[in-house]
């Protein structure tokens, strides 16, 4: 590397306030970062498999850390209680270099957790992983703080230090609150969107990278720094952007033990790839890494690919492999509120056509879907700080959690699997509705809040413009081509819509009321299907995406 650039790395570097890992070369200056996280998190129980001994846990931990080291790679070990009690992880991971390594908190909640907090053990096991027992939403917000300060003061004479991050499929915002007013932790991570996996749903949210939570809901994004908690929530496990959403309760990871995606080489290779060289506005966030609790005989093979890929990755400076504490204090210097920022794929794995883009803003969350030549928006959920979640103030007595936001448009749930619905593009073809077909759709990132997607067809270019608070669509250069928008949906009897005006969609979901506003065009009942159609006015169509 030329004298010069070098100078200009470090210059960079010391702006930044990034602490890297040491013996890491220096990263290239990106417009739009790429991050990664390796996030492995330890239990030393595992009641649900006899084979999973607390010996086998304990050896995967080993075996993640020799590989982590051969690449020269850090990252972060979260403690669920019952491992962060234990002498033998004490000593494994105080034995890491801390300028490498980050040790934090796994917030599932254990037997010899709750009783250390006065609390009556309620589980079949030491370690119960069902809702009602194992995780924050199971118990009262006074509970929740008792069991905190247990936790935290015990990794404080443990390892000298509170936890800084703290992560788990799913974290109340009670809890958050009160880890970040009194223990002052910098980052949080929850699970990706799914429903009903394990259990878990968390449905419409920030879709990846990093939100600002409100204080009354942890899983719904902030519009106002003065409603957020001020701890970046990361999403975990780096999800498809194509198929983990369309194919409903698979699960499409980077986890390293499924082996269509994280398990697969060309999966993985494609990952990388999009991730790395696709168009991403603000930045571009994955988590890698596996609880242990599936055993280093499953996740082998694939750690065995990542790791390497993403070594080279950082060593080519196309990514930054950073701790979640690294990675939080990053983002809140850099953002004050939820920034904008989109997942892109301009080419889809093997022979596959499709193409999308996830847009997310403090406000909603899109996602644009081409295949076979068409267009649909596929997803569109708006966020409000004032909803709370359910178990702000109360407790889950099931086995299972929920959060969610407020869904427009939810084509994973109201089509089929691996075939979406959507709100399609259309245009009268000799007096016949038929679908816009087109060409690839070129990704422009706008100023750090907006991106343009032109998009050929024989009709002319579609604009899409994607900002914080509105979207819109216009065909150039054809003004009197007779075209709109469709809803199409397979399971009609899901959607929120109360009543179609011409200026607003009337919804509600989970007892709340909400309105889809038109800037631009108008609303009108469908022709042949459930949902709604959207008319053109002088050839643009414009959402107002903010629920008042």
């Amino acid at each position: 590397m030329k004298k010069l650039s070098i100078f200009f790395s470090l210059l960079l570097l010391s702006f930044s306030g990034i602490r890297f890992c040491n013996a890491q070369p220096l990263q290239k200056a990106q417009t739009s970062p790429r991050i990664v996280n390796i996030v492995n998190f330890i239990r030393a129980i595992e009641p649900r498999e006899e084979q999973v001994t607390p010996e086998v846990l304990y050896q995967t931990v080993v075996e993640q850390i020799k590989l982590m080291n051969k690449y020269d790679l850090g990252g972060t070990f979260l403690l669920q209680y019952d491992a962060l009690i234990d002498d033998r992880y004490q000593k494994l991971l105080k034995a890491l270099p801390e300028d490498k390594f980050e040790i934090g908190a796994w917030w599932e909640l254990p037997k010899p957790l709750i009783e250390k907090a006065g609390i009556t053990w309620r589980g079949k096991y030491a370690w119960d992983w069902h809702s009602d027992v194992g995780f924050s939403v199971g118990y009262t917000p006074a509970e929740r703080e008792k069991i905190i300060d247990v936790y935290f003061n015990d990794f404080k004479n443990i390892f000298g230090h509170y936890p800084r991050s703290v992560a788990a499929w799913v974290i109340d915002a009670h809890s958050l609150n009160y880890m970040y007013n009194k223990y002052k932790i910098v980052a949080t991570a929850n699970c990706k969107d799914q429903i009903g996996t394990d259990g878990f749903t968390l449905w419409g949210g920030y879709w990846n990278q990093a939100y600002y939570p409100s204080k009354v809901n942890a899983y719904m994004p902030a519009q106002h720094a003065s409603a957020q908690i001020p701890v970046p929530v990361f999403r975990m496990l780096g999800s498809d952007p194509i198929r983990q959403y369309a194919n409903g309760g698979a699960v499409v990871t980077l986890e390293p033990v499924y082996p269509e995606a994280g398990g697969n080489k060309n999966w993985i290779n494609w990952f990388f790839e999009t991730f790395t060289k696709d168009s991403a506005l603000g930045f571009n966030y994955t988590q890698a890494g596996q609880e242990n609790s599936f055993t280093w005989a499953n996740m082998k093979k694939g750690l065995e690919m990542q790791m390497p890929i993403i070594a080279r990755l950082r060593d080519e400076g196309k990514v930054r492999v950073e701790s979640m504490e690294q990675s939080g204090k990053w983002f809140t210097k850099t953002y004050k509120v939820t920034p904008a920022t989109t997942f892109t794929v301009e080419k889809d794995l093997g022979n596959s056509d499709k193409k999308t883009i996830w847009y997310n803003s403090r406000f909603y969350r899109m996602n644009v879907l081409w295949e076979k030549g068409t267009l649909r928006i596929a997803d569109i959920h708006l966020f409000n700080e004032k909803i709370p979640d359910r178990y702000l103030n109360s407790v889950t007595t099931i086995n299972k959690s929920f959060f969610y936001t407020l869904p427009v448009i939810d084509g994973s749930q109201w089509g089929q699997d691996g075939n979406p619905a959507g709100l399609r593009l259309m245009v009268i073809e000799n007096g016949k509705a038929v679908p816009v077909t087109g060409g690839q759709p070129i990704f422009e990132n706008i100023g750090q809040s907006s991106t343009k997607v032109t998009w050929p067809t024989k009709y002319g270019n579609f604009v899409l413009n994607l900002t914080e608070q509105s979207m819109s669509i216009k065909l150039l250069n054809n003004p009197i081509k007779k075209w709109y928008m469709e809803l199409q949906v397979q399971h009609p009897e899901k959607l929120p819509l109360k009543k179609i005006q011409p200026k607003a969609l009337a919804l509600e979901f989970d007892k709340h009321p909400y309105t889809f506003n038109a800037i631009q065009g108008t609303f009108a009942e469908p022709d042949n299907a459930a949902g709604f159609k959207v008319i053109p006015k002088k050839g643009i169509i414009s959402f107002l995406l903010v629920d008042k």
